[in-house]
């Protein structure tokens, strides 16, 4: 069994794709237009057949009250691996993006956690 595809909920999918694949560097994998939204999805450029990242419309009022119960608890709603926290750190606020937690290393795992614009809070790990 492997994970296919995951999905965040977003306010915006046009915003969260330019900011997952401008900003976060991930490319277009999926777009299927739907009524008024789309069929979204994302992948990383080094695993282009890997799981997809779905951009969903966060509609649902129970996607809404999900969304602000965790970005007020401060929870990430995904993580994702990067090999070195510190220099992607450097390298997304030279490019404006806000950070919730800078660096921060625990045991075996280097962290930070940004806000990704479209409602959540994302966290970016490096494994030692």
């Amino acid at each position: 069994m492997r994970i296919h595809l995951t999905s965040v909920f977003v306010d915006d999918q046009e915003k969260a794709l330019g900011f997952y694949t401008d900003v976060l560097g991930f490319v277009k994998k999926t777009e299927v237009p739907l009524g008024t939204d789309r069929w979204l999805t994302v992948v990383s450029p080094e695993q282009p057949d890997g799981a997809e990242l779905l951009l969903e419309p966060d509609r649902h009022p129970a996607a809404k009250q999900y969304k602000q119960a965790l970005l007020e608890d401060g929870i990430p709603v995904a993580a994702f691996a990067v090999d070195d926290v510190r220099a992607e750190f450097d390298r997304l606020r030279g490019l404006g993006v806000v950070f919730t937690q800078e660096p921060l290393e625990m045991d075996t795992v280097v962290t930070a956690v940004l806000d990704d614009t479209c409602g959540n809070l994302i966290q970016i790990v490096q494994h030692k």
